[in-house]
């Protein structure tokens, strides 16, 4: 009953806030209405003054009823802005009899203050829409039976199960089944990711350390298959209930460009009440009555108001914010979003970044006249017994390239820690290792097999060789490789203006030299500790002033805290990325780096169109209403035009889409 009664609430609040926005927009047509019906009786009938000026008087009811709440609770805390000067103008033309012109200024000002709110609600809505991913219940499997519970009552190792093409209700571990997960609603990936079930429960590592292939996130699609997940994050705690959560704090983030903005209207906003205060005088120094100087006065109250000034950046922010979180990128408020619009400089981490994050089999070279074949099954023997990282993946890519299954021929597998592994292979001794290993077993390496070995080595390349009978039969390299997307993705960052992209590595010199070579980056330091990627940042800071830092937000968080904007990729499933990076990629994928500093510059791009519009309107508008060359209608008319403009300007940014580069 309580969760119905909770529920009702809410819809009820929904249901209030929205009549209330629409109401603003009805009072704004209702004025307009008002207002064409007093000026055609006025006009146009004998009617006594009393029948029109009723219904200019409704009219001003309507046009400045929230103009006059949102005055209010500005001046009771001694600040003056637009809506009161709005207020103030609409007052003076009463005053002086100018009641069509007075209800002209209301309406137009209404509905521009309608649709500016309408307009901001709608990029508001885009990241509104975030809280609508997860579903409000899920299915719990208890005692081979199932309860369908509120996901709020979900606890820690609870095992959900997921049916074929509905929402996953929880962050948490695949146990049973495999299927398709769309992950757009999170990650923004626009094809399905494969995800399969986790061998064993016992003994699970932290959620950020399990595999990819086995997490799902609360807000995914599940695809054909059903699934059985066991509950690792809260609903509180998931991955979308903290992006939305983020997302919603970003707008009390102010950009640069508001925080100024704002300054000068604190300053402004004094300066044009006093000039309109002694323009109400002019009339002692030129010749024209009192009512002639207070008109001329109003008409440059309203040509002043920098209404356009107000809503230029918080909108562009809003909306270029908005626009990243579809893409299922998260930008940490204003300040983030320009400064990133400026930046010309990257760093990059090495590992999981620009490169897979795992070693790849790169080579395997049979010598001494030993059959490519021979060798393969040899190696494949011999390391699919070990559990080291290197092996396990020297097996698995020997497997998937070359199509062959291990045979159960190798034995006495012992690995010697820092050089290698040795086993038996068909009753014979096998060494797979460095060069000292092969050394101290007594078996020599020839000149020209220490040359391939330097020529893999410059490259960036592991290498090991391999002894059977006590003779050297090959070579085997592996390298943490560059992503498929990694070349393709910094050319197009190069096609926008970035001109300095630097690999910032603790793996050796010749690794990072190699990566750089293959992808085209424009610098690299290798032999990196962490302190020394800090110094790294600090001497880009120097040289090139705004730097943007992009890695995985954990081991690099020194580093990145200190860029200008620290960017995360992968922190779909990272809570400390979430937490500490300006900017986070919730998939891992680099090629979505482009879009965001894309729509960073687009964003600050509009933010300077929006600035010049309404400042540029200001300052033709007065010079003309000081000398009396224009009326309030058309003053108001240009005004409220010039902040429309800028609002349809920044929600332009709802659609923005990079441009690909062909």
């Amino acid at each position: 009953m309580e969760d119905v009664a909770t529920h009702m609430r809410n819809e009820t609040q929904k249901q209030y806030f929205s009549l209330e926005k629409n109401t603003e927009l009805y009072f704004a047509i209702l004025c307009g209405v008002f207002l064409l019906l007093g000026f055609i009786i006025q006009k146009l009938t004998n009617f006594s003054i009393w029948i029109y000026l009723s219904c200019y008087i409704i009219s001003y009811f309507f046009g400045c009823f929230y103009i006059a709440i949102e005055a209010y609770k500005k001046v009771v805390k001694g600040a003056f802005d637009i809506d009161f000067l709005m207020m103030a103008a609409a007052a003076g033309a009463f005053y002086i009899g100018k009641w069509a012109e007075g209800s002209l200024l209301l309406f137009l000002f209404s509905l521009g203050h309608a649709l500016e709110h309408y307009a901001m609600n709608k990029a508001k809505k885009s990241i509104e829409a975030l809280s609508n991913l997860s579903p409000k219940t899920a299915l719990v499997k208890k005692n081979d039976k199932l309860e369908e519970i509120p996901i709020k009552h979900l606890c820690i190792h609870d095992v959900i199960v997921v049916k074929s093409n509905t929402k996953i209700a929880a962050d948490g571990v695949i146990i049973s089944g495999s299927s398709s997960i769309n992950q757009a609603p999170i990650t923004g990936e626009s094809i399905p990711v494969d995800k399969v079930f986790i061998d064993s429960t016992d003994a699970l590592p932290k959620f950020n350390d399990i595999d990819n292939k086995h997490i799902v996130f609360a807000g995914t699609i599940n695809g054909d298959n059903n699934l059985e997940v066991l509950v690792l994050k809260l609903s509180k705690d998931s991955t979308v209930s903290r992006l939305i959560k983020m997302v919603s704090e970003v707008e009390t983030q102010k950009s640069p460009t508001q925080r100024l903005t704002k300054k000068f209207e604190k300053w402004y906003v004094p300066i044009v009440i006093l000039a309109v205060t002694l323009l109400c005088f002019a009339y002692l120094i030129i010749d024209e009555d009192f009512n002639q100087s207070l008109y001329r006065a109003i008409t440059v109250l309203v040509a002043a108001s920098p209404c356009a000034l107000a809503i230029s950046t918080p909108s562009a922010v809003l909306s270029g914010i908005a626009r990243a979180a579809q893409k299922g990128v998260l930008i940490k408020g204003g300040k983030a979003l320009e400064d990133l619009g400026e930046i010309t400089t990257i760093a990059f981490d090495k590992t999981g970044t620009l490169t897979e994050g795992k070693p790849k089999l790169t080579n395997l070279i049979p010598l001494n006249n030993f059959k490519e074949k021979d060798l393969l099954e040899l190696v494949l023997e011999v390391e699919s017994l070990s559990n080291h990282p290197i092996a396990k993946a020297i097996a698995n890519d020997i497997k998937s390239l070359h199509k062959i299954q291990t045979k159960n021929k190798a034995t006495n597998v012992i690995a010697i820690h820092g050089k290698g592994i040795s086993a038996n292979f068909n009753n014979e001794k096998v060494l797979i290792g460095n060069i000292k290993m092969i050394h101290d077993a007594g078996i020599i390496v020839d000149q020209s097999i220490l040359t391939k070995m330097g020529s893999l080595l410059k490259n960036g390349h592991t290498v090991m060789i391999v002894a059977f009978k006590k003779q050297v039969v090959g070579l085997i390299s592996v390298m943490d490789v560059p992503r498929k997307t990694a070349e393709s993705t910094l050319k197009q960052l190069k096609n926008i203006g970035i001109k300095h992209m630097v690999m910032l590595t603790g793996d050796h010199q010749n690794v990072g030299n190699a990566i750089a070579k293959q992808i085209g980056l424009t610098g690299v330091k290798g032999n990196l500790l962490p302190e020394d990627k800090v110094s790294e940042i600090k001497n880009l800071i120097e040289k090139y002033h705004k730097i943007a830092m992009v890695g995985d937000g954990v081991n690099d968080a020194p580093a990145m805290a200190l860029s200008t904007v620290s960017i995360a990729m992968g922190a779909a499933g990272s809570d400390v990325a979430l937490e500490t990076a300006d900017v986070a990629l919730m998939s891992d994928k680099i090629e979505n780096l482009p879009f965001v500093i894309g729509l960073s510059r687009a964003s600050k791009r509009i933010i300077k169109q929006n600035i010049w519009i309404s400042l540029g309107m200001v300052s033709l508008l007065v010079p003309v209403t000081i000398l009396g060359l224009t009326n309030i209608g058309l003053a108001v008319t240009f005004h409220e035009g010039s902040t429309i403009i800028v609002v349809l300007n920044a929600l332009r940014l709802l659609r923005f889409e990079m441009t690909p580069i062909r």
